[in-house]
């Protein structure tokens, strides 16, 4: 199968469980919203996003560092784990990081975060324990082209989360801690199905590898006439470097899709926790593509580091070039929708006290667009190992973003978070489609 058809393929199988996982994600606010008061539905919203940008920002280094580091040592034919163990012994060293910090920590997330709810906090740590393992499984399937099971794995996840909020709907259930608990259970049931269908497919695999495996002699031979397989040297240094210029890039990612809700409770004086509930679902016109985005990202990664790889810049370009013209198109799509319907459907799905306004829903739209747009530029640079220089683009516009929220006096918050998320998504994609143009 050629290398735009394995990917096609892939973003194909990954658009059918992850598009359904957006779905079910929508399902679950739309029942918390239904069955919890809005300020128990506020905080349903905060920890959701505490939990997000931390799991985002601590993890997905490791699952985008694995992702190009397997695709990449497939594509030289080079073998080992040495790869894994680093990205292994990362990732154990972020996850302690933050249960270090939490535990310092407590006090304030607990008390000013959660509003004194000691259930909230400890959903909050075992949540984002849980998804060290989900994020690192998630980079080794991405990187083999394992799809089926990475779509699996958030199916999984999402799901298991959308039953808490359905028990609390029908009455199985009661309350703002049992709607919670889904997002703590979610990565860990999860993780109860899947490595037993990795765990089948590696060994499919080793068997099949074992029948025809050469002569050791032979390899190391080959090795010593071939340098370019040795080139890349994986080691703990150059995989935490890689890894920490991602970290700014989810962290600058989650300061674009949650800094509008924590600031907006942060600042409003009254019923601050309602406010950011309202803020946070209109910004899910932008999350809720994202989890159908994710498909691409996890797909397009390992693909284009193996045409670069292979020296292949045409395929590269036209890859990058059809997933823009997809996002222009799709967001386009969106746009229209909520132009000619927005304030109704956010209404049919939210319910709630709040006016959602037909232009701020238009514009989150085209920020959609823009932002997607970014994220897929974002891919190829860290194809070519730009991931410094993305860095920077990413740093600068979250940067700007929120300057723009705490700088700017508008009445209406909600107006401003949108008007600073469509400015800071363009700023970001036209700085990253520069630096996309050098490479």
């Amino acid at each position: 199968m050629s290398a735009s058809k394995s990917y096609g393929r892939g973003a194909a199988i990954l658009s059918l469980g992850i598009g359904a996982t957006g779905l079910i994600t929508f399902a679950y606010f739309s029942l918390a919203s239904h069955s919890l008061a809005e300020d128990e539905y506020g905080r349903i919203t905060l920890l959701w996003s505490a939990v997000f940008i931390t799991v985002s920002v601590v993890y997905r280094p490791v699952e985008q560092l694995l992702s190009r580091t397997i695709a990449d040592h497939d594509a030289r034919s080079i073998g080992g784990t040495h790869h894994l163990r680093v990205a292994g012994a990362i990732q154990l060293t972020l996850g302690v990081a933050f249960a270090v910090v939490a535990l310092v920590l407590r006090g304030p997330i607990e008390d000013d975060l959660f509003g004194g709810s000691s259930t909230l906090y400890w959903i909050l740590v075992v949540a984002v324990l849980a998804y060290a393992a989900s994020y690192f499984a998630r980079g080794y399937l991405a990187g083999h082209h394992l799809f089926p099971l990475y779509g699996g794995l958030v199916l999984m996840e999402a799901s298991s989360r959308c039953l808490f909020a359905l028990a609390v709907a029908i009455g199985i259930a009661d309350g703002q801690s049992a709607v919670a608990l889904g997002i703590a259970a979610a990565p860990v049931v999860s993780l109860a199905v899947v490595p037993w269908a990795l765990g089948r497919r590696i060994a499919a695999r080793d068997t099949a590898v074992a029948a025809f495996e050469p002569d050791p002699a032979t390899l190391d031979a080959a090795a010593r006439d071939e340098p370019s397989a040795r080139e890349p040297q994986f080691t703990l240094a150059r995989g935490t470097g890689f890894a920490a210029a991602v970290l700014l890039v989810m962290l600058a990612e989650q300061t674009f899709l949650n800094a509008g809700p924590l600031l907006v409770k942060a600042t409003e004086d009254g019923g601050g926790a309602a406010l950011a509930g309202f803020t946070f679902n209109v910004l899910l016109i932008a999350r809720a593509p994202l989890q159908l985005f994710q498909a691409v990202q996890t797909s397009i990664l390992p693909h284009l580091t193996r045409l670069r790889a292979g020296g292949e810049a045409d395929p590269f370009a036209r890859s990058v070039n059809l997933t823009l013209g997809a996002i222009a198109a799709f967001a386009t799509f969106v746009a229209l929708v909520m132009l000619v319907g927005g304030p109704q459907i956010m209404d049919l799905l939210f319910g709630g006290e709040f006016d959602y306004e037909r232009g701020g829903l238009v514009l989150i739209s085209v920020g959609m667009g823009l932002y997607l747009a970014a994220a897929t530029l974002n891919q190829a640079l860290l194809a070519h190992g730009m991931a410094g220089q993305s860095a920077a683009c990413w740093v600068t516009a979250a940067a700007a973003f929120v300057l723009f929220l705490l700088l700017a006096d508008f009445d209406d918050r909600v107006l401003q978070v949108e008007i600073a998320f469509v400015g800071a998504a363009a700023l970001l994609s036209a700085a990253l489609y520069a630096l996309y143009r050098r490479a």
